[in-house]
């Protein structure tokens, strides 16, 4: 799509170290550094390239606030959300039953904000001549009951699968949504640690396929269009076609805070849900909340 999205795949993997520094005292409630009150924003592999933009951009407007922002996983954050090792959680997914549960027994009290939202697209080589491909395909090629382009349309040429880690909430979304929640994936499918991480390989290899956020795709990779079945249009992974709900692979993202949120906290939230911060969402090719 864009080649400006490029340079983000670096700051995605760089985000933690921009920012490092940062005292790890906890927002306004706990300790501070010195004259700086502190934030800690942790999760999701996906959201780090938009929490780090926003946390530049917001420590502009507030130079006596510090951000930290790490990534990990969404399921890393919402591990430290229960464990008092974070302020706010990021989160590709929304959190599950059982971790719910968990933080109740815990007592606490977790509130969920939608921040942004994504286009899960679904990414190839380039040089494949596949535009598209059905919601039940590509489940039959990510479990391993189709292994060969031909299958489809294309080449005659092995699939190679390319998937998140079980820790990402990317994982976790495209397994519920595509595969079916608890199929597994084929196993000979390749758990990659980062979203960048599969841009890189599916450009490398012709046979390839995987999935990333709208905000990771760039001139390298081709994005295919969906279809929710056989007899549905397909469909493009564009921000309007987010907004107007025909893209079949849609997903919020989300921030968590253990209870409700105040201080420093609350004014992340509701300056990231404003207008300057939906904007940088919208700068980095992800989709604003509407």
């Amino acid at each position: 799509m864009r080649a400006k999205s490029i340079r983000f795949l670096a700051v995605a993997a760089t985000a933690a170290v921009v920012l490092a520094g940062c005292s790890s005292s906890k927002q306004d409630g706990g300790a501070g550094s010195g004259d700086k009150r502190t934030l800690i924003v942790k999760g999701s592999d996906t959201m780090v390239q938009l929490a780090q933009a926003w946390a530049e951009e917001f420590m502009k407007k507030h130079p006596d606030i510090m951000v930290t922002v790490t990534g990990g996983g969404s399921n890393t954050g919402i591990a430290a959300l229960m464990n008092n090792g974070t302020d706010i959680c990021n989160s590709s997914r929304a959190i599950k039953e059982e971790e719910l549960a968990s933080a109740k027994q815990k007592g606490i009290d977790v509130q969920e904000f939608v921040v942004a939202q994504d286009a899960l697209s679904v990414v190839v080589h380039p040089d494949n001549p596949i535009s598209e491909l059905t919601l039940a395909q590509l489940k039959d090629i990510y479990t391993g009951k189709i292994t060969n382009w031909s299958a489809v349309g294309g080449p005659d040429q092995r699939i190679v699968l390319n998937s998140r880690e079980t820790s990402s909430g990317t994982y976790v979304f495209f397994q519920e949504h595509v595969l079916g929640k608890g199929v597994p994936f084929a196993d000979n499918t390749m758990l990659q640690p980062a979203t960048s991480q599969i841009v890189q390989t599916v450009a490398q290899d012709k046979g390839g396929i995987g999935y990333v956020g709208l905000g990771y795709v760039t001139d390298k990779v081709k994005s295919l269009r969906l279809k929710k079945d056989d007899a549905s249009p397909a469909v493009e992974g564009t921000i309007e076609n987010v907004l107007n709900g025909a893209y079949p692979l849609a997903r919020p993202l989300y921030e968590y805070t253990a209870g409700a949120p105040s201080g420093v906290a609350q004014q992340w939230l509701d300056w990231v849900r404003g207008p300057e911060g939906q904007e940088i969402v919208k700068r980095l090719d992800f989709v604003p909340i509407k």
